[in-house]
């Protein structure tokens, strides 16, 4: 999917808030959480994400969602990562 047609995804499913985004290369998050349901789409790099017993690398022209209030750990890759974010946030 190219970042027209998953920008176009977000605003359909009303996702309200949309960036771009570019991390550090080897960058750890901790166990923590979002109030906002997120749906991204990888265009650089890896991220490996690991909740409720589950671990999962993402790359290049892979989408990942979590759920608001889904607790998570973040890995970035050597090389950091790109992806195309966007936040749902609770009515």
């Amino acid at each position: 999917m190219d970042e027209t047609a998953f920008r176009s995804e977000l605003a359909r499913d009303g996702f309200d808030e949309v960036e771009m985004r570019t991390i550090a290369p080897d960058l750890y998050n901790s166990p923590h959480s979002h109030a906002f349901e997120v749906r991204a789409l990888m265009f650089a790099g890896e991220l490996t994400l690991a909740w409720q017993d589950q671990q999962r690398t993402f790359r290049m022209g892979e989408i990942f969602r979590m759920a608001a209030g889904c607790e998570h750990t973040e890995r970035f890759g050597p090389e950091g990562a790109t992806y195309l974010v966007g936040r749902k946030h609770r009515a």
